[in-house]
């Protein structure tokens, strides 16, 4: 018997991974966005726009979105080489390898069991990106590879020009033949096409073959035609359905025999009853779109002062979220660039969250949303789908890092973190639902229905300890992150404590707010920091450490106060 052997993808540094801070979202309600008032009944309005480094932001949406999001659309860097100019070519495809898989990854997570993911990207790491996806996604997740035609006209200056990109297209389980796609809609030339020769009151029709592909016994029959024609199937191939069902069509006049009743059978498809045509694979840029295109929607938005380098034209994005979605769905994406995605996906109805590290979320993408949203974005795809304005967003960046190094080199929590920044932060490390309860000041956040956290910065005595653990009682249990405690660790079998910042010193890379596609933010393998000794006395405040809490900022049941 042979054994399978499972293929990989291998280069320099696929093993090293970062560990990765789960940061907290900050809202800038400066910079958040609304309508000032509905426009319809289907405006979404908590839409999501990030600014900050997208591997650490989607680490951040990891908890709160994972399984939940339809479509994924990412237009990474194309890795042409000029950022990579001082470095051989094996490191130059390596480092784009690692921190491509390290998106890709948590990318999968986010995804819903029945969405798919769409990767725009040229032919520099087209095939070595497919393989990598084969790994994350596994082969019988690949769909298609969707070929773009981006350009209008060869560049004279080369012998061979490229024309297109590839769009890569992965499910999330299952065998992704299956997964649902919408029809799109029929253009006007392929409306032309439909006839009516025989002035069927149902209007204009176009016909398609009766047979199908293979050998079905049952659908093996002979047919005769009104003019006493006999057909059979032609070789390797049987009629496309049983005799019976065959019968029932020629009574409702849905099979042409041709004008004199002598052709072999064809199956008339109304006008009037299309759906659509199923999308296929081969994309042209009368039907989506091209570069130049798209870059003249960004110089009427923006003026040639602020051209941006590779946007992609409405149309392409619009086919994308109209074959993936529907509205209401949820949209991703992380490589943001001059907004897009965004725009596009708001404009047809879908929620959206999109993510950009450069200066461009603000000089670009934030414009240009706050357009969309007060109805005076008129390019793009806008009069195609009626676009009025409406809904809106907010804006968020990612937290700072939770621990830093104070004056001596000792790793403490940083000092801009407030009580309830502390509490949300630590409950992501930990794996809770941030839900701070409005009565109970020593519930945070909820794992579980009978498992909670509580965090606070105050030294904890055992007559502390041993009042919570009464109120908690037998049938839950409470974790405590605490700065320290007095007690044994395990003396109350429904508390578990825990000191910080010590008990997640090793946990994440702390401090590093870049992981961006740039050659100087390599993947490294950071020391972790030496942990403090454990301090296990301390002298018991009389005071209510209810009360301190409160003094510190902790929440103590407020949701509002959450960004």
């Amino acid at each position: 018997m042979i054994k399978k052997q499972k293929l990989e993808l291998t280069w320099i540094g696929k093993e090293n991974r970062p560990r990765l801070e789960p940061r907290i979202l900050m809202e800038d309600p400066e910079k958040s966005y609304h309508a000032e008032h509905k426009i319809s009944e289907n405006d979404i309005f908590d839409n999501m726009l990030i600014h900050g480094d997208n591997l650490l932001a989607l680490k951040a949406l990891e908890q709160d979105f994972t399984g939940k999001i339809k479509c994924i659309y990412i237009d990474p860097p194309y890795n042409t080489g000029s950022a990579f100019e001082h470095y051989d070519d094996g490191l130059e495809h390596s480092i784009w390898l690692s921190l491509m898989k390290d998106r890709l990854e948590l990318l999968r997570n986010l995804l819903s069991d029945d969405g798919s993911i769409w990767i725009n990207v040229d032919d520099n790491e087209a095939h070595y990106l497919k393989v990598l996806c084969d790994e994350i996604f596994s082969r019988k997740c690949f769909i298609a590879n969707v070929v773009w035609q981006k350009r209008t006209s060869p560049d004279s200056r080369l012998g061979l020009s490229t024309a297109h990109d590839s769009i890569l297209v992965y499910g999330k389980s299952g065998n992704a033949v299956h997964t649902k796609f919408n029809k799109i809609f029929l253009t006007e030339d392929q409306r032309k096409n439909y006839k009516n020769p025989d002035n069927d009151p149902r209007g204009p029709w176009v016909s398609t073959d009766f047979s199908a592909q293979g050998y079905r016994p049952n659908q093996m029959y002979a047919i005769m035609t009104p003019a006493g024609v006999e057909y059979t199937p032609p070789g390797n191939r049987c009629w496309a359905n049983i005799e019976t069902v065959f019968n029932k069509l020629v009574d409702d006049n849905r099979i042409w025999f041709g004008k004199y009743k002598k052709s072999r059978p064809r199956v008339k498809n109304f006008l009037s009853e299309a759906e659509g045509t199923s999308c296929w694979t081969w994309w042209t840029n009368s039907d989506v779109g091209h570069n130049q295109e798209a870059k003249k929607e960004i110089n009427s938005l923006f003026g040639t002062s602020k051209a941006f380098d590779t946007p992609k034209p409405e149309r392409l994005i619009e086919r994308i979220i109209h074959v993936a979605t529907n509205p209401n769905d949820l949209i991703l994406d992380s490589f943001l660039g001059s907004g897009t995605t965004a725009a596009v996906a708001h404009k047809m109805g879908r929620r959206w969250i999109g993510v950009e590290l450069g200066d461009h979320c603000e000089t670009h993408c934030l414009p240009r949303l706050k357009k969309v949203v007060d109805g005076d974005d008129s390019g793009g795809i806008t009069k195609a789908v009626n676009w009025k304005g409406g809904g809106g967003f907010r804006y968020y960046r990612l937290g700072p890092s939770l621990i830093k190094e104070d004056e001596w080199g000792n790793p403490v929590i940083n000092p801009e973190f407030n009580g309830s920044m502390l509490a949300e932060a630590m409950c992501k490390i930990e794996g809770f639902n941030y839900v701070p309860s409005e009565e109970k000041y020593w519930i945070h956040g909820q794992s579980t229905e009978a498992d909670y956290i509580y965090i606070t910065t105050q030294f904890m005595s055992k007559e502390m300890l041993t009042r919570i653990s009464d109120e908690v009682g037998a049938e839950r249990s409470l974790l405590i992150c605490c700065t320290a405690f007095r007690c044994k660790a395990d003396e109350f079998t429904n508390l578990t404590l825990k000191k910080i910042p010590n008990a997640v010193l090793q946990k994440c890379e702390w401090g590093k707010d870049d992981y961006s596609l740039e050659i100087q933010n390599l993947p490294e393998t950071d020391a972790v920091p030496e942990q403090e000794p454990e301090k296990t006395g301390g002298k018991s405040d009389t005071k209510s450490f209810e009360t301190q809490d409160k003094q510190m900022g902790l929440p103590l049941g407020r949701p509002g106060d959450k960004k």
